[in-house]
């Protein structure tokens, strides 16, 4: 039977991407930076407004734990994804661009009738991605789309931020991390979102419980929120109360790692930054690939940035098997292995 790298749940979700002006947001009202949920026939409305304005840029599968995923498996390693998609159109090419990557999920072939989750990613000059979002059938994803026997053949658990929206989701986060923490299964989860953060922390702290977990990602934004801190060294005080172990990424300025004992600061990458929409996610899919192949956190830290920063200098959240490997090869060779 297949043993797993990462046991991830998360909301499925299509992106469609749109390259905007600074105008845009002050014309609509919507917040800049941020995730922002909506209902379907507001999104509708304002997808035919950017589709009018801008043009589609681009078209991809999403979702912030299923790019986590996809990346790692494009790296070489193995997950099971447990989501919710529709029996319509966007399911479909959900589940296609998902792919057969080295990802089981617990999709089979016949799916509930509904709405697909979509994502409406717009990206500006300075690569800023802000995202209006319908969870769609997603919003229902529960215990029903947990598979246990995939569970107990796991080395990791992976949870996102945005399922604390839902709950049924947040639900199921907290059951899957229990059951991980008395298989002795090691349990990852990522802020996902700055808004996240600010309007959900509750439902976070609910996934986080007492125990907290064993790997924390997050960007400096939702450290310094989560924590209600004005510095990184007072947030990173505060995080280590509720993770073994955590990473902060810091955009240009490379990432920093908490190892449990000290501080390690990962360099960062000198790219052209043309879109940030899925950096966060592939920076986490290279880390846990590397700490699952057996890379210190150091090395796994620098795998991930060198990921990210590929991710940024190209539009939409994912790169091609080709250059995920690309990738691995100029990592190898800095690092001589």
């Amino acid at each position: 039977m297949q043993n797993y790298d990462v046991y991830g749940i998360g909301n499925a979700l299509v992106d469609k991407e749109f390259l905007v002006d600074e105008g845009f947001f002050a014309q609509t009202g919507i917040k800049k930076g941020f995730m922002t949920l909506i209902e379907k026939d507001e999104q509708q409305a304002l997808l035919e407004q950017l589709q009018r304005q801008y043009g589609l840029r681009k078209r991809a599968g999403g979702g912030s734990a299923a790019n986590t995923l996809y990346a790692l498996s494009q790296f070489g390693g193995t997950a099971f994804y447990s989501c919710k998609v529709a029996a319509d159109e966007t399911g479909d090419f959900y589940v296609q661009e998902l792919g057969n990557h080295n990802i089981e999920t617990n999709l089979g072939p016949q799916r509930e009738t509904g709405t697909t989750g979509r994502c409406l990613v717009m990206v500006t000059s300075d690569a800023e991605r802000t995202m209006l979002t319908h969870l769609g059938i997603s919003q229902s994803v529960s215990r029903q789309e947990l598979k246990p026997e995939a569970l107990a053949r796991s080395e990791f658990v992976y949870i996102e931020g945005y399922l604390v929206t839902s709950d049924t989701a947040r639900d199921a986060a907290v059951h899957l991390k229990k059951q991980a923490r008395e298989q002795g299964i090691r349990t990852a989860f990522t802020f996902s979102d700055p808004a996240i953060v600010e309007y959900f922390r509750d439902g976070i702290d609910e996934v986080l419980g007492e125990d907290g977990v064993d790997l924390l990602f997050c960007n400096e934004k939702e450290a310094l929120s989560w924590s209600g801190e004005a510095t990184l060294e007072a947030a990173g005080r505060k995080l280590e109360g509720i993770a073994a172990q955590f990473v902060i990424t810091l955009g240009a300025r490379g990432a920093l790692i908490f190892d449990g004992e000290q501080y390690l600061s990962v360099k960062p990458r000198q790219v052209k930054a043309v879109d940030s929409n899925g950096a966060g996610d592939m920076f986490a899919g290279a880390f846990l690939y590397g700490v699952t192949q057996g890379f210190g956190l150091h090395a796994a830290g620098e795998l991930a940035s060198l990921a990210a920063a590929t991710t940024v200098s190209h539009y939409g959240p994912r790169l091609t098997l080709e250059q995920h490997q690309e990738v691995l090869a100029d990592f190898q060779r800095e690092h001589r292995l």
